[in-house]
């Protein structure tokens, strides 16, 4: 903005200097040669009078302090002072009034000009005055006018840069508190405001801005009193199912019912003391990680054990060897039981699945899930948030999409090597990240697991 400043208030000094300057240089010079016909004039009263030599050059010291060096008078009978013009010009001069042209002419000569006023003296004969005007005098004041208009237009540059400065910093100061705040907003710290200051502009969107996150806090925390509201809810049924639970015989399924039944208590607490939460400030929180082989071992002894009940093979592929993601171990864990939740739920009883897992020498994890089930018709519609053709909620697939986009990797639908659905979750390997990152690269890796035939559905995260 100074830069900008600085070359319009200078365009406009110079447009205002260059022709001023020229004016003042021709007024000079105007008054310069306006002397020298007063000269002349003088000297053209002495020659009504005497065109006596003599008597005309004692006349010259009258006239000026400097009428004997720079005042001749030509074509009398003896020459007057010190010629400067050509014969030729002055000639010519002469010649011309003769024809009645009697007009003063300026010549250029050397060290200034010359002002040649032809004179009748009678009979139609004509002398020629000629004023020597040198340069001196035709840029008397020149150099100091300039001078004094740089100075002037150098004065107005400054002061326009000074003044446009201290009127942009009010605006340049808003604007910049309001990409701040927003830049905070955007990284969750909910109680940020601006106080509205700047042009009319900018205040009103600091207001808007002031209201918009007014909003956002309203509505996080009415989103949090729902949540904590219909988690509440479960407490009764639940407490009614531990009750049943309870009354079971000491059996390894009532045992696992009842693992089950603490484990979703849990899970409700945790909800209702998350959305309780007073704090506005969402804190960004950096993944923890967690071995997936680990997972993908601790969930296969839970769901193994519900597979047995309804006559199930399956199998866990690879879980022997480490594998080191940067998704949070609940996150990933959340994701397995939403696939293997899917797959005991929407698939006849009787069915195999198998659990896949394999750490790939290009820097990726994958985990897969296939089973021999009538597979899904459509993986792109399957994959967007609440939509389901089974009449559930729509979330578990999108749960894993969550979780492949947190682990900077990928998640494909496609149909697997048992004839029916297989779901393909691809995740960077925490220790060796991958060095590629372009969505041909992920498809790539994901065509390359063996026995896949893959449709759309990809979602990613470069």
């Amino acid at each position: 903005m100074a830069y900008g400043s600085v070359a319009a208030t200078s365009i406009v000094a110079l447009a205002f200097l260059i022709p001023l300057g020229l004016v003042v240089q021709q007024l000079v010079e105007e008054r310069a040669l306006a002397d020298a016909e007063r000269q002349a004039v003088a000297i053209a009263a002495v020659l009504t009078v005497t065109t006596d030599p003599a008597s005309v050059e004692r006349a010259l010291e009258t006239v000026g302090p400097s009428a004997n060096t720079r005042v001749s008078v030509h074509n009398l009978s003896a020459p007057v002072g010190q010629r400067r013009a050509s014969p030729d010009e002055i000639s010519l001069v002469a010649a011309q009034a003769a024809t009645g042209k009697i007009r003063p002419v300026v010549v250029p000569v050397t060290g200034g000009q010359s002002y040649l006023e032809p004179i009748d003296i009678g009979s139609w004969r004509f002398v020629v005055v000629e004023v020597y005007v040198p340069n001196s005098e035709l840029h008397r004041g020149v150099r100091g006018a300039w001078l004094a208009l740089s100075i002037v237009a150098a004065g107005l540059v400054i002061t326009s840069v000074v003044v446009s400065d201290r009127l942009a910093a009010k605006v340049v100061r808003s604007a910049r508190q309001l990409a701040g705040a927003t830049r905070s907003l955007g990284e969750g710290h909910l109680d940020v405001r601006v106080a509205p200051s700047g042009p009319r502009e900018l205040a009103d969107a600091g207001v808007s801005f002031n209201v918009m996150a007014d909003r956002i806090v309203a509505l996080l925390a009415n989103e949090r009193e729902l949540i904590a509201d219909l988690s509440h809810r479960l407490r009764t049924p639940l407490t009614a199912l531990r009750l049943d639970a309870e009354t079971l015989n000491d059996t390894h399924a009532g045992q696992r019912i009842q693992e089950a039944i603490a484990a979703l208590e849990a899970e409700v607490d945790q909800i209702i003391r998350v959305a309780r939460q007073q704090s506005v400030t969402i804190e960004p929180t950096e993944p923890t990680g967690c071995d997936a082989s680990e997972v993908v071992s601790e969930r296969m002894s839970f769901w193994s054990a519900v597979a047995g009940d309804q006559g199930r093979e399956c199998r866990v592929l690879g879980g022997d060897q480490p594998a080191p993601v940067t998704v949070p171990r609940s996150e990933l864990a959340a994701a397995l039981d939403a696939l293997l939740g899917n797959v005991i739920r929407y698939t006849p009883q009787g069915v195999p699945f198998e659990v896949a897992v394999s750490r790939r020498k290009d820097g990726y994890i994958v985990l897969r899930i296939d089973d021999a089930g009538p597979g899904i018709p459509d993986p792109e519609r399957a994959l967007r948030r609440g939509t389901s053709g089974k009449g559930s909620t729509g979330l578990g697939l999108d749960i894993v999409r969550r979780v492949s986009v947190s682990g900077r990797g990928a998640v494909n639908v496609g149909r697997g090597r048992l004839g029916g659905a297989s779901v393909v979750i691809l995740l960077a390997d925490a220790e060796r990240p991958p060095s590629t990152g372009s969505r041909f690269g992920l498809v790539g890796r994901l065509s390359r697991e063996p026995g896949e035939q893959r449709r759309s559905g990809l979602i990613r995260r470069s």
